[in-house]
């Protein structure tokens, strides 16, 4: 377990090692006392007279240590928490490395409250732990040793007695973290689905209150915070009744000692001054050793905690060198694809070839796989089986940075972060003037509603682009591909969100991204690609069909029944309530 610490610690290591020797020194400064009040008991009771400069001394002696340990205790702390942090830091940085190598979409089936939860509060609650747990851990239980060391060297008949309590303490404390461990695992679950009920609660109220919706949703988030509740009340009331035991039992290293010892020395088995001793003794271990014994359920946690954030983002890193694009042309081949989400399979040897320069359309219910393909395109995830290749060569073969100068992807739901407008367009290629910006801007349909904005293409664009609608935002992610000009476009579903007014507008700037580039488009709306070079119908994860709109229509059931479905729908319209009326009146 402190192998796994250590290998994040890095530059670290160092402080850690400080703060624990430094931890070290003040506890034996708190034991020291002890000591120097001995030297003080032990001549009185055998009758001796004490010089006052011999008990200045010593009454010194104890305010030193006492001052010398408060110093070195914080000076202690001060150096565990810098690595604590610092080691924190490295965690995140080793997360986020770790996590840069996944497949894009099993980074989002994680959801954002996992990701969140995984890089914040799991990160965060272990600073505690590593900066209290290692250094006061390590440095409370080495002066326990070398104090019953002491008094084992000066009466080993005392010693045992003193280990009375301890032991009984011990096996308390074991009972303790037997029961936590068993239940460890279903605490942090409960943990991560409460925050996740949590995060979806809030971003989902608004559908939540316009569906009335209240009740059902207010009921997942009472049940998954109560289970956590309870879970958590019955891990402690298990293990509150030996914590108790512990606590109470291992400090009272005197409690057998005591009377039993008094009873050795009254029968000459042990000598008045080794039982004051190690009197003196027992008592400075106590505090120590329950500090110490303190830390040690600890260790697990830490160490669980470690495992889980490693366990997380502990899937199959993205297939890909470090090689450029080196590509014949810029057309793309599919070739025998398999995938499956998990156990579901989702694509079938699906084989499909798109010339550069023309457009392929693929259409297909909801679920066929369209998507999946256009994200297997873009090196969202590896495929199962099969390859991909762009110009002959194999996505696998080039670096994701190559892949991604070589494809624009426009998706369905648009990120845009919380900068201006100016800003999230010019993402498409990080070099461009303001001048290509509003250029791209301009061919994306954008300036219309830029222009009424209160600063313009300056406006900030707010948190995910709240500040502007849906269609907005796919508008200004289109600005993005035409300022990318990349040779190859993916567009899915891009006016999924646009309004019959915007319709033509959308139309025109998707015009402007596709000219001339090799064109794969994913529409329900079948009319928007009927043009198009060839169009792939797709059914439960195969290609059933492949051709021209004219040819489908006459030989593909299934592409019948969809263009039927996608007139019926583009003819829909919501009647007239006299119209309504009349049509459901009952004579």
């Amino acid at each position: 377990m402190i192998q796994r610490i250590m290998k994040y610690a890095g530059p670290y290591k160092k402080k850690t090692i400080l703060a624990t020797v430094c931890i070290f020194i003040a506890v034996l400064m708190q034991v020291l006392p002890f000591l120097l009040a001995y030297q003080l008991i032990a001549p009185l009771i055998m009758g001796k007279e004490l010089s006052l400069e011999y008990v200045v001394l010593r009454v010194g002696g104890v305010c030193f240590c006492l001052i010398l340990y408060s110093v070195l205790y914080c000076v202690g702390l001060s150096f565990s928490h810098e690595a604590a942090f610092g080691i924190l830091e490295q965690i995140r940085i080793s997360l986020q490395k770790r996590m840069e190598k996944l497949p894009l979409g099993v980074i989002q089936e994680k959801g954002v409250g996992m990701i969140k939860r995984l890089f914040v509060d799991d990160v965060e609650s272990m600073e505690a732990l590593l900066a209290h747990a290692i250094p006061e851990g390590f440095g409370n239980i080495l002066i326990p040793v070398v104090i019953y060391a002491a008094m084992f060297f000066t009466d080993w008949k005392l010693a045992l007695m003193s280990l009375f309590s301890v032991v009984i303490g011990f096996f308390a404390m074991m009972k303790m973290f037997t029961i936590g461990t068993a239940e460890m695992e279903n605490y942090y679950r409960a943990g991560k689905v409460m925050n996740n009920t949590i995060i979806e609660y809030i971003n989902g109220m608004e559908v939540v209150k316009v569906f009335n919706k209240d009740g059902e949703s207010f009921e997942r988030f009472q049940r998954d915070v109560k289970s956590y509740r309870d879970l958590t009340l019955a891990w402690y009331k298990a293990c509150w009744p030996w914590m108790a035991l512990y606590n109470s039992l291992v400090p009272c290293a005197a409690l057998l000692m005591l009377p039993l010892g008094a009873w050795f020395v009254l029968q000459g088995y042990s000598s008045l001054t080794d039982l004051i001793l190690v009197l003196c003794l027992s008592f400075s271990v106590g505090m120590p050793l329950l500090k110490a014994l303190g830390f040690v359920p600890q260790f697990p946690q830490l160490d669980y905690k470690l495992q889980q954030l490693e366990a997380v983002i502990d899937a199959e890193p993205l297939r890909q060198t470090t090689e450029k694009f080196h590509g014949k042309n810029h057309s793309v081949t599919f070739e025998n694809i398999g995938f499956a989400y998990e156990e579901q399979a989702v694509l079938e040897q699906v084989s499909l070839t798109l010339k550069e320069g023309q457009t392929t359309a693929l259409v297909g219910e909801s679920g066929s796989g369209k998507s999946t393909l256009a994200k297997l395109l873009v090196h969202y995830y590896d495929v199962n089986s099969g390859s991909i290749k762009l110009g002959g060569q194999d996505i696998c073969s080039m670096s994701l940075e190559a892949l991604n100068q070589e494809i624009s992807y426009v998706a369905q739901e648009q990120f845009l972060f919380n900068t201006s407008i100016l800003e999230n367009i010019r993402i498409g290629k990080l070099n461009a003037t303001d001048e290509e910006v509003l250029q791209a801007a301009e061919r994306a349909q954008c300036m219309e509603f830029i222009q009424k904005l209160p600063d313009g293409i300056h406006t900030l664009a707010g948190d995910g682009g709240k500040k502007l609608s849906s269609g907005q935002r796919q508008r200004i992610a289109l600005a993005r591909a035409i300022l990318k000009d990349a040779p190859v476009v993916v567009l899915d579903e891009a006016t999924a969100f646009t309004d019959p007014e915007n319709e033509e507008k959308m139309n025109a700037a998707i015009q402007e991204v596709v000219k001339g580039k090799t064109l794969l488009v994913i529409a329900h709306k079948l009319s928007s690609v009927k043009n198009a070079d060839q169009i792939c119908v797709m059914e439960k994860g195969k290609i059933v069909a492949t051709g021209k709109h004219e040819a489908l229509l006459n030989t593909c059931a299934e592409y019948q029944k969809l263009w039927k479905a996608s007139v019926e729908s583009a003819e829909w319209r919501v009647g007239k309530e006299e119209d309504y009326v009349s049509a459901h009146s009952v004579n």
